[in-house]
């Protein structure tokens, strides 16, 4: 009950403010989150030898990483399945792991996989599938 008396005192204008500006940085979060996806990935596309831009066609991007790993075009059917699409990347994210040498753990890490395989010392060794 004591709890919401300062609720009573306070002035509609400053509850919408707060509401808000507590809105505004949780929207911007996602947009920072895809950002940092999408660089990760330009940079995996490009150490591959496929272009970066690729990482932003929505689609062509699961095609692209197919090709990276060795795996056939037929693959990206396996996404428009429900729950198999989520075996399917979790198997392509390890074969990538493999294809630039990188411990698959990092799958564990989710999108920080891309980051660490773009920025770090990683080198593109082939498809690891075929």
């Amino acid at each position: 009950m004591w709890s919401l008396l300062p609720g009573l005192f306070q002035e509609e204008g400053e509850v919408v403010v707060e509401a808000s500006a507590s809105g505004g940085i949780a929207g911007l979060l996602p947009l920072v989150f895809a950002a940092l996806l999408i660089v990760g990935m330009w940079r995996v596309f490009s150490k591959a030898g496929k272009p970066g831009w690729a990482a932003i066609i929505p689609i062509y991007n699961l095609y692209v990483l197919t090709q990276i790993v060795g795996k056939p075009a037929w693959w990206l059917v396996l996404f428009l399945i429900p729950f198999v699409n989520f075996i399917a990347i979790i198997i392509l994210e390890i074969e990538l792991c493999k294809s630039f040498g990188v411990s698959w753990l990092w799958i564990l890490t989710g999108p920080i996989l891309w980051l660490v395989i773009g920025f770090g010392g990683a080198t593109y060794r082939g498809p690891a599938a075929s």
